[in-house]
């Protein structure tokens, strides 16, 4: 550069310069890129049966560190079938697994059942199946379930004992239904057998019905309940519970009348009709009998345990959220690896006991297990784990979920068994309901970020060692021969042409194939990402600050190896002149450039690990490196592209002087890693001390 601009020719090539620049300084195909990358992800994502309702939750689930989940469907088949039958006489076990109704009651050590337990075990199962709302149904030799899994556990228990043939004189007039708060459920049937007597079924949780219980059925009598009663039974529930089994206790109470007006309590209009029977429960739910109590097991998923150990590895911690017994949960926790065997769970009525946020907050960090829990529990343990830093996943199901699942920073709705209002709320949806599901997808997300990074490393790398190229050449233009002692204004290195079509060759193809780049291996041994953390961060911007040094470098000294007045060389002006001279080296120039950038696609794969682990891996990347080889060879060997482009034909020699050079981006990164690499050891040895 001399004295400034000389006419107007240095104005339009300034102008040109700063549009150039401009554009290679800029990323502009970064947006396009990100989103296209996202959604290829949200699409493998989907083949795995994890349905991401926005894009950017992809991110976030990389992020995962807690994933509070259900128990039933989730970290269980949900395959509910009874098994145990205990009522006041005895136990017995119903053989046969699954909905098929195929199966029989035996004793528990396979003996024969005596009358007086096989009577109380078909009342038990009456009482189950009236007060249900689930559908057994037969399509084509296969059976189907209505309703919920556990409800139709006790019509399947039904039909192997025959029990269901003494359910068929009866006829529902009135329903007082399950909520989470009541944790119970009650019908009113009409026995039209006997002149349309009126009868209450219960079933229900068995600590919570037995309170509601006076009086028990034992053989064909029925007595008051003793406190020696109420001891057997619970006892007989934490057995169950400590097996894995989930309880739900049965009872009943005849009306002794065929009106429900005439129930004395009920409240009911001039014209003697009930129509607020929900709102009256205490009056029906009062004065019942005891039958019995049933087991029903759910099995643990056999891939779940693994799940867990995965995410462990990965330092996201699974909590376990259920209504089922303390015991219950603790059990199929600590068989799934969630908790040790000795670990026990905290129940909702402990945690109603927990009035300020620090005591909540020291309860959330150190429990993992939640039992008898209602859905404003699982809210408070969202907002509990939120406040501690974590990145909460939440699963729900049912309309009193959605509040957690919304609140979650990822809410994930069961695609089989969740409601239309959860599914709203959610930002994930489990096509499969199962929890190794959510644990695939936060691998694939922890996949993409890492693949975002790779390209934001491979185009801001690149793009700064552009800038540095101009910036350099301009700078030292007389130093390296770029400009001639006499010449006057300013000599570019690199056309506005060429910085266009490198960004045009570089930027796209490599940088979206980037992004598909397959998962590491060690992307599940990492801790979860904080929310502090930067995209990029300094590590990173020295890397690209490192990496566009050398880029421009060696486009810098490829260059001046072909001009007369250089460093590197002491070649003189031929016969052709400085011109042609300085179009041979630009075409150096900008061909190292490109392969540089090629190289450096190599390069950015990962910030620590050597290119050539799995060089070979993502065929998509070599792919768009051919096609942008066999572009810039276009753009130098087809005359009519020379003019545009500002080039000239390369000689053998040449070539190898630019391979060489270009080659030594991926040299001096691999240098930086294992340097690096060094660095990260030597820390981990300090911290081990």
């Amino acid at each position: 550069i001399t004295e400034g601009f000389t006419g107007i020719e240095d104005v339009i090539d300034s102008l040109l310069l700063a549009v150039s620049l401009a554009v290679a300084a800029v990323p502009e195909g970064l947006a396009a890129i990100m989103t296209v990358v996202l959604a290829l992800g949200v699409q493998r994502m989907a083949k795995h049966h994890a349905i991401v309702k926005k894009l950017s939750s992809v991110e976030t689930l990389g992020s995962a560190s807690v994933i509070c989940s259900d128990k039933t469907g989730t970290l269980t088949r949900n395959e509910m079938t009874v098994e145990r039958v205990v009522t006041p006489s005895g136990e017995v076990s119903i053989t046969g697994t699954g909905y098929a109704p195929v199966g029989q009651m035996v004793g528990v050590d396979g003996s024969d059942v005596s009358e007086a337990v096989r009577a109380e075990v078909l009342s038990t199962l009456v009482a189950g199946t009236l007060a249900n709302d689930g559908d057994l149904r037969e399509n084509n030799g296969k059976w189907e379930i209505v309703g919920d899994p556990t409800e139709v556990s006790l019509i399947v228990a039904a039909r192997k004992t025959k029990a269901d043939k003494a359910t068929e004189r009866f006829t529902r007039v009135a329903e007082v239904p399950f909520t989470s708060e009541r944790k119970r459920m009650s019908i009113i049937a009409k026995d039209n057998t006997e002149g349309g007597s009126l009868t209450v079924f219960a079933k229900g949780a068995p600590d919570v019905l037995l309170s509601f219980c006076s009086r028990i059925a034992v053989g064909n009598q029925v007595r008051p309940l003793t406190d020696g009663d109420r001891q057997d039974i619970l006892a007989d529930v934490e057995r169950l519970s400590g097996e894995a089994y989930r309880t739900l206790g049965e009872a009943y109470r005849p009306l002794e009348t065929a009106s429900l007006a005439a129930v004395p309590g009920i409240r009911a209009n001039a014209a003697g009709e009930v129509s607020d029977i929900a709102e009256q429960s205490d009056v029906i739910e009062n004065d019942l009998i005891w039958t019995g109590m049933v087991g029903i097991i759910d099995p643990p998923r056999t891939e779940v345990r693994d799940s867990v150990a995965e995410a462990r590895r990965a330092g996201i911690r699974t909590v376990m959220i259920t209504g089922d017994h303390p015991l219950t949960a603790a059990r199929i926790a600590s068989d799934l690896g969630i908790i040790a065997k000795d670990g026990k769970a905290l129940t909702g009525d402990q945690l109603d006991t927990l009035t300020t946020d620090e005591e909540f907050d020291k309860a959330t960090s150190e429990v993992s297990v939640y039992a008898r829990v209602a859905p404003e529990h699982k809210l408070k343990i969202v907002s509990s784990l939120q406040r501690q830093g974590n990145i909460a996943a939440m699963t729900g199901d049912g309309v009193n979920d959605a509040p957690a699942v919304k609140t979650a920073d990822i809410g994930v709705a069961m695609g089989i068994t969740g409601t239309e209002v959860t599914k709203e709320s959610a930002k994930m949806i489990l096509a499969d309901d199962n929890f190794s599901t959510i644990v695939a997808a936060v691998r694939e997300g922890r996949g993409i970020f890492d693949n975002i990074r790779k390209f934001l490393r491979y185009l801001l790398s690149s793009n700064v060692g552009e800038v540095f190229t101009v910036f350099g050449g301009v700078m030292l233009a007389g130093v390296l021969g770029i400009a001639q002692p006499e010449s006057t204004g300013v000599t570019l290195p690199l056309l506005a042409t060429q910085l266009l079509w490198i960004n045009l060759l570089t930027d796209a193809a490599p940088a979206l194939a980037m992004g598909v780049d397959p998962q590491t291996e060690d992307v599940m041994n990492r801790k979860p990402r904080k929310l502090t953390d930067h995209v990029i961060d300094r590590d990173m911007w020295i890397d690209i600050a490192f990496i566009g040094i050398i880029m421009a470098a060696v486009t810098l000294i490829g260059m001046d190896m072909h001009l007369a007045g250089g460093l590197f060389t002491d070649r003189s002006v031929d016969a052709l002149g400085h011109e042609a001279q300085l179009t041979e080296a630009r075409t150096m120039g900008f061909t190292i450039l490109v392969f540089a950038q090629l190289f450096n696609a190599l390069a950015s794969r990962s910030s620590r690990q050597s290119a050539f682990v799995g060089l070979f891996s993502n065929k998509w990347l070599w792919g768009a490196i051919g096609l942008s080889v066999v572009l810039q060879l276009l753009v130098i060997y087809v005359p009519f592209l020379n003019g545009p482009f500002g080039t000239t034909p390369l000689s053998p020699l040449a070539w190898v002087e630019c391979i060489c050079l270009a080659a030594f981006v991926l040299i001096a990164s691999e240098i930086y890693k294992a340097i690096m690499r060094a660095i990260d050891k030597a820390r981990g040895k300090e911290l081990s001390h």
